[in-house]
């Protein structure tokens, strides 16, 4: 028989019969790594272990521990879950189920919604056929007889699926088996459902099928799957802390925010102190704006349709709100860019004026459907730290680094010391030539460069105007959030037909950076709330000092303290419930007060204060003067380097 030359990672090669399988030279390299993989890449394409290798290759063996295989892991298991599902709920149509970050879902038609009681049934379900370890066996069908399979099961959902992939061009179809279970599904596989070892599921949620709401709702069952159970274990735990740590839960705990379905979803109402807490974010962000070198524009929240036809928002069909106002059409601004250009081409402008920097917290309105709305993260109407930089195109990449070194420094200071770049290139459907877009580009990618800093690059995930740099942060938990964003545009510059006198006295076009550094305000709340569990510093605790007045004789004193408090500028609140010392201590403890001042009749006498800290617990009694010393740096603004 002939040999072949297969091409290790390390560039070793060994010489196997044509033929031989991928699991097969797995075996031949040694047992340890048989044992572990769980398919494989032959040149550029991952395969199931099962794949014979016809030609000379290279060939990687993935193992659970690779971002690659742990995703195959998890969609094997999601089709065992499937099955598990079929054979508890004969009449459940199986729709789609994909491995995703933490884990995997497969969304179900069925009569009732699933129970928790339910999930523990599936689970056990899952059990069984992991034990069984069934193999999993790939084959291919045409089209026709796919359909024909699918038809037979009453499964409109799969039949949609092969409807689309013939009108793609595919002519045969891949389906997957294990025991009396088939799929429809590109694969790869695990070899057998016994290679899962640990796999729990986690919840259920409604889904509309694909997406759209005018589609049937689907029940979605989420679970997760781990090579080890340790790791599950620790898994686990992170969720039960993330829980505790959810930005929904802590804003009512704490009095932050409500939304009000009756007044209108995804509108933020926030409490004195979220309010509070807000405007700290803010007034900080404003200082340090102008600290750079920018300037402080508004803009109003409704704008012509024209204008928004210029952009190209009404051409991409933006998620617009529009209203009719004397029989002209308006549309309520979803982002500010628009109105920071007119300001900009309101007078001659020359290059001794540039750069030009106009920042705006600007609320903005965005038709978000009624099902991808979470807490703050996902709102209609939300603010942002939105600026906008007008420069030569000899300024831009100097514009942008500081804009990035801007950016890590806020991050920083709100306690977000970890983050993850991405450089996103040019979408399918956008505006500008492709020579504006390569130059964009490149300068960004200069800029990055130039600070060190490593990235992704993402295609087609640019606005539609220009490539950005997206930085997404990442929390106590290690979980990423949506950050700073800096987009290039030389398109709207062109479309608004701005301009500035250059040295030659001729007109040139400027080139206009979009950027947010904390990003939208209230996902950018919701991100530091959870981060911080509720356990904000000093200086952005919305209240910094509870007043305990341990009985109705001693109020007054407490009054008395908190304006001196106050005096100094510090945010205090006194408790004079009817309640026990125990009690109220307790409250400002749920509350995450980071001081607790309890004055009772020793207290008032002596002129002190009984100091107890969120951090440090009973500190023991002082005199007010001491206490207010000792945390005036606790309670400073902090700085940032510029």
């Amino acid at each position: 028989m002939a040999q072949i030359t297969v091409t290790l990672p390390d560039g070793s090669t060994i010489q196997v019969p044509t033929g031989t399988t991928a699991g097969q030279v797995a075996k031949e390299i040694g047992p340890g790594l048989a044992r572990d993989a769980v398919a494989a890449q032959i040149n550029d394409q991952i395969v199931d272990l099962s794949t014979p290798i016809d030609s000379d290759a290279e060939l990687t063996i993935l193992t659970v521990d690779s971002p690659e295989g742990l995703e195959i892991y998890r969609h094997s298991a999601a089709h065992i879950m499937a099955d598990a599902v079929v054979c508890l709920f004969p009449d459940a149509k199986p729709t789609i189920g994909p491995s995703i970050a933490d884990g995997f879902y497969y969304d179900f038609d069925v009569d009732e919604a699933f129970t928790q009681d339910d999930l523990v049934r599936i689970e056990a379900e899952m059990e069984s056929i992991i034990e069984a370890d069934l193999p999993f066996e790939r084959r291919e069908v045409s089209a026709a007889d796919a359909r024909t399979l699918f038809e037979a099961q009453d499964n409109p959902y799969k039949v949609e699926l092969i409807d689309d992939l013939v009108e793609q061009g595919e002519e045969t179809i891949s389906l997957y088996q294990h025991g009396q279970f088939t799929d429809l599904c590109r694969g790869p596989h695990l070899p057998s459902t016994g290679k899962i070892v640990a796999v729990k599921l986690l919840s259920v949620a409604g889904a509309y099928w694909r997406g759209r709401e005018t589609n049937p709702m689907l029940q979605r069952i989420y679970g997760t799957a781990y090579p080890a159970p340790k790791m599950l274990e620790e898994h686990l735990q992170r969720i039960e802390e993330a829980k505790q740590r959810d930005h929904r839960k802590l804003g009512r705990d704490l009095k932050l925010f409500s939304f009000f379905e009756e007044a209108g979803a995804g509108l933020v109402y926030y409490h004195p102190n979220g309010a509070m807490l807000r405007q700290l974010v803010t007034d900080f962000t404003i200082r340090e704006h102008l600290r750079r070198g920018y300037q402080l524009v508004r803009t109003p929240h409704l704008i012509k349709s024209t204008i928004w036809e210029i952009s190209g928002h009404a051409q991409q069909d933006y998620p617009m709100y529009y209203t009719d106002v004397e029989g002209q059409s308006y549309g309520i601004k979803p982002m500010n860019c628009p109105g920071h250009i007119l300001i900009y081409n309101s007078e001659t402008r020359s290059y001794r004026d540039l750069p030009i920097r106009y920042f705006e917290l600007g609320t903005v309105y965005r038709h978000e459907r009624s099902g991808v709305l979470h807490g703050l993260l996902r709102v209609r109407g939300f603010t942002q730290d939105d600026a906008h930089i007008f420069c030569t195109p000899e300024q831009l990449t100097d514009e942008i680094i500081g804009v990035i070194d801007f950016s890590q420094d806020m991050l920083s200071t709100f306690g977000f010391d970890e983050y993850e770049i991405f450089l996103a290139t040019r979408p399918d459907k956008a505006i500008g030539t492709a020579e504006m877009w390569e130059q964009a580009t490149q300068a960004l990618a200069d800029a990055l460069e130039q600070c060190e800093l490593d990235y992704q690059v993402v295609p087609k995930d640019g606005a539609f105007y220009g490539p950005k740099i997206d930085i997404a942060l990442k929390d106590a938990l290690g979980r990423l959030w949506d950050g700073p964003t800096i987009q290039c545009d030389f398109a709207m510059p062109e479309r608004f037909d701005i301009t500035y006198v250059g040295t030659d006295g001729q007109e040139h076009r400027p080139v206009m950076i979009h950027r947010v550094v904390l990003a939208g305000i209230e996902r950018f709340l919701g991100a530091m709330i959870e981060n911080y569990a509720g356990n904000f510093p000093m200086w952005l605790a919305p209240v910094q000092v509870r007043v305990l007045p341990i009985t109705d004789r001693n109020v007054d004193y407490a009054r008395q303290v908190a304006q001196e408090l106050r005096d100094h500028d510090m945010r205090v609140e006194i408790d004079e419930a009817s309640a026990t010392l125990q009690a109220k201590i307790r409250d400002a403890e749920l509350m995450k007060i980071p001081h607790m001042l309890v004055v009772g009749d020793r207290e008032q006498e002596s002129g002190q204060v009984a100091v107890r800290s969120r951090e440090d617990g009973d500190l023991g009694p002082r005199p007010l003067d001491e206490f207010i010393e000792q945390v005036r740096a606790e309670a400073a603004l902090p700085h940032t380097s510029t």
